[in-house]
Formats: C-alpha cells, sequence, structure tokens
C-alpha cells in the first residue's frame, strides 16, 4: 500500500517535477543529475498537482524505520544544480512527515489502550468522591465521623487513579511532541485520530503538554493530580465552614 501527500509548494519555479525540467527547443544543456540514488528507499515519484502543488507517493512506511534525513552526500554533490538540491530535500521532508504519522500510531496505540481502563478508573473514582462528599448534607450529626472516613478512604483512591493517569498521560503527551516536532504543526496527526482509528474516545481526557509532567527532578503536581488535589482542598473547606458555624473547633 502507498501513501501520498500534497505540499503546496512547486518543486522548482517551473512547477515542474525536478527530476523531468525541461531545455528550451534547440539548445543543447548539460545532462541532467542523476538523483535517483539519493531518492528515500520508500519513495515511488512526484507528479506536479493543481496550481503550484506537488504530489508526492511513498510505500507505506511503518515508523519503525530510522528517521528520514536527506543524505549528506546531497550537500557536497556539486553535479546537482539548486533547484534538484531542494527537490530531494522537499522528497525527505516530505517522508519524514509520513513516518512520523506511521510512528505515532505504532507507539500510540499500544499506550492508547493502557490509557482507556486507567481515565475509567479515575472517571469512577472520581464519581465516588463526589458523591460522598454530597452525602454529608444527608448525614446525621452522629454520622459525621464515620462519613470523614468514608470521604477519607475516597481521597486516597482519587488521587491514586489520578496519579495512574498521570503517568500514561505524560507518556502520550511525549510521544505527541515527538511527532510534532519531527513535522511541524501545519501536518499534525492528531492523537484523537490516532485514537479513534482503533475505536477509542479520547474526548474527555486530560492530557497536557509534555512540560506538565515533569522530569523526575522537581516535585510538582501533575496535571490530574491538581485538578484533584484542588477539588479535595475545596471539600474539606466547606467541612471547615460547616464546623466552625456549628460551633466544632475538632479539626475536619
Amino acid at each position: 500500500m502507498s501513501r501520498t501527500i500534497t505540499l503546496t509548494h512547486a518543486l522548482d519555479q517551473s512547477g515542474l517535477n525536478s527530476q523531468a525540467r525541461s531545455v528550451p527547443a534547440g539548445q543543447d544543456g548539460p545532462p541532467a543529475a542523476d538523483v535517483s540514488r539519493y531518492a528515500h528507499p520508500n519513495f515511488l515519484c512526484s507528479e506536479p498537482g493543481p496550481g503550484d502543488a506537488t504530489t508526492f507517493s511513498f510505500t507505506a512506511f511503518t515508523g519503525r524505520e530510522p528517521e528520514p534525513q536527506t543524505p549528506l552526500a546531497v550537500y557536497e554533490d556539486r553535479a546537482l544544480d539548486r533547484e534538484q538540491l531542494e527537490a530531494i530535500r522537499t522528497q525527505y521532508r516530505v517522508a519524514r512527515i509520513l513516518w512520523s504519522k506511521a510512528r505515532l500510531r505504532d507507539r500510540a496505540v499500544p499506550v492508547l489502550r493502557t490509557a482507556a481502563p486507567l481515565w475509567a478508573a479515575w472517571e469512577a473514582a472520581h464519581t465516588t468522591l463526589t458523591e460522598v462528599f454530597r452525602a454529608f448534607w444527608e448525614t446525621p450529626d452522629g454520622m459525621w465521623r464515620a462519613q470523614l472516613l468514608r470521604l477519607g478512604d475516597a481521597e486516597i483512591a482519587a488521587l491514586d487513579a489520578a496519579r495512574a493517569w498521570d503517568a500514561v498521560a505524560g507518556k502520550l503527551a511525549a510521544l505527541t511532541e515527538e511527532h510534532v516536532s519531527a513535522v511541524e504543526y501545519e501536518h499534525e496527526l492528531a492523537l484523537a485520530t490516532v485514537a479513534s482509528e482503533v475505536g477509542i474516545d479520547v474526548t474527555a481526557w486530560l492530557i497536557e503538554s509534555v512540560n506538565e509532567y515533569g522530569d523526575g527532578v522537581w516535585s510538582i503536581d501533575t496535571p490530574l493530580v491538581h485538578r484533584a488535589r484542588t477539588e479535595i482542598a475545596v471539600q474539606r473547606g466547606r467541612l471547615r465552614d460547616v464546623a466552625d458555624l456549628a460551633g466544632d473547633r475538632e479539626p475536619v
């Protein structure tokens, strides 16, 4: 199976494939340098498209190949003119885009499948935390200590679920960052698209930029842990307010 991609930049000023430039009638131009030896192994062909667009075709990438990089020998080959050099560089740029998309799919899908039950676990733990707190509205005064114990257990479970989620979300954020650095935002393959291809809905998932997950040196709350701690702090603040209003000076 082949893959194609269209860029809205011609390979040369004429809009023709750089490997098949024309020579004015009646003039013998120098023989064109053979650029095929520099082609990426997956490269099939490039064809002029509408306007100044050019369509590049490659055999499918697995994402496990080495990152496509323009061969250094290209820059040392004095037989190549400027248009040919740019054509080769553009070919490798396109190859890198397709390769990076394939690599994202290859690496992200297993992580996405691991992440799905962890997000479900967080949602369940968060629901329990919310419900246990709301139960105070119906809890008799004599039962508040027992309900506080239930709330404490719910807080621990929610924080544990948040930490587990952030660990896998950090991996997904890193994979996305690697992909974007290779293709630029113009050709980014959204993680949500990769997930939908394997039947996973990530609409509700919390995945921030890779910088939000720390490097193990600084002690910071990762995104979902921060959200959970903030909600817990708000709940505890409400309970302290009730204790103050009731004249109960024991800590909550």
